[in-house]
């Protein structure tokens, strides 16, 4: 979570998931009137199959000496009462986000074009390839490039340099903008719940290389992608945000890439988005996207 205390006052966002049980908005909603807090938002829900109970609230306080580290501190004896997991923040504050990039540039292309006309709460402080493909884009938006290979060799120092800038730069969130490298297990652990990945939607049917290939082969009507939190279980973490587009017997194998790249980045940009809204709260292996 962003260390950002925001400006005293607010706005702030407030998210909390645990088990349901009476009294939970009445707590929650007392301690923002403790706070003479005034809700612009508000969002529930209950997974009436895990019986658990999710809350998205935005807010202000008439109190302008308090800030998100006074509030969270504060909201810390309502949250053990009832068991909750909580994240309260600044509602502007940006997420400091970290993206990773292989030779597949679209997905970059689009994040740094809406970062840069401020479609994004994201600041990007660096961006990571194991190739060099990425460097000249990344020049352009005047944001520092970090050239790290990766061989079966050096792996594991490669993922422990990955996690020293993680530090280094204070980052909320990892982007893997069409990365093509496993990450570890340690390192997925090490990122849990901020590492959010890219992929077409043609998995478990079309695995390993040249999926768009094998997808023309089969005549597929729809070409999608899955925006998804990245875990050991490679491509079937908590998804986000899926998106599909329809194509027909006309679409070449290039056309059906181009089609992909296009919802690939869509789909990303809105995973992105909502994160860093604090908009997804985790459930189990799903999520709740509050949009």
């Amino acid at each position: 979570m962003s260390t950002d205390p925001g400006p005293v006052g607010g706005p702030f966002v407030l998210t909390l998931s645990c088990p349901d049980r009476p009294r939970i908005v009445n707590e929650v909603t007392g301690f923002l009137v403790k706070h003479s807090g005034n809700i612009r938002e508000s969002q529930m829900y209950v997974d009436q199959d895990t019986d658990h109970f999710f809350m998205r609230i935005s807010f202000d306080v008439a109190d302008h000496g308090v800030d998100a580290n006074t509030l969270r501190a504060d909201f810390a004896a309502v949250a053990e009462v009832f068991d909750m997991t909580y994240q309260l923040w600044a509602a502007r504050a940006p997420h400091r986000t970290l993206i990773l990039v292989s030779k597949h540039l679209h997905c970059l292309n689009d994040l740094l074009f809406r970062w840069g006309t401020g479609a994004l709460q994201i600041e990007i402080p660096a961006i990571v390839s194991n190739h060099k493909d990425a460097s000249r884009l990344a020049a352009s938006y005047d944001v520092p490039f970090h050239h790290v290979p990766v061989t079966p060799e050096d792996k594991p120092a490669a993922e422990a340099r990955l996690l020293e800038l993680v530090d280094e730069h204070r980052i909320d969130l990892v982007v893997l903008a069409r990365y093509m490298q496993v990450l570890s297990d340690p390192t997925c652990r090490a990122l849990e719940g901020r590492a959010i990945n890219i992929h077409h939607s043609f998995l478990p049917s079309f695995k390993g290389a040249r999926p768009y290939q094998q997808a023309f082969e089969r005549g597929v009507k729809l070409v999608g992608a899955t925006a998804h939190y990245v875990t050991g279980d490679l491509d079937e973490g908590p998804i986000i945000e899926q998106d599909v587009t329809r194509v027909d017997h006309t679409h070449s194998p290039e056309q059906l890439v181009a089609a992909g790249r296009d919802v690939e980045a869509a789909v990303l940009a809105r995973a992105v988005a909502w994160h860093s809204q604090t908009r997804v709260l985790r459930n189990g292996n799903r999520t709740v996207v509050f949009r």
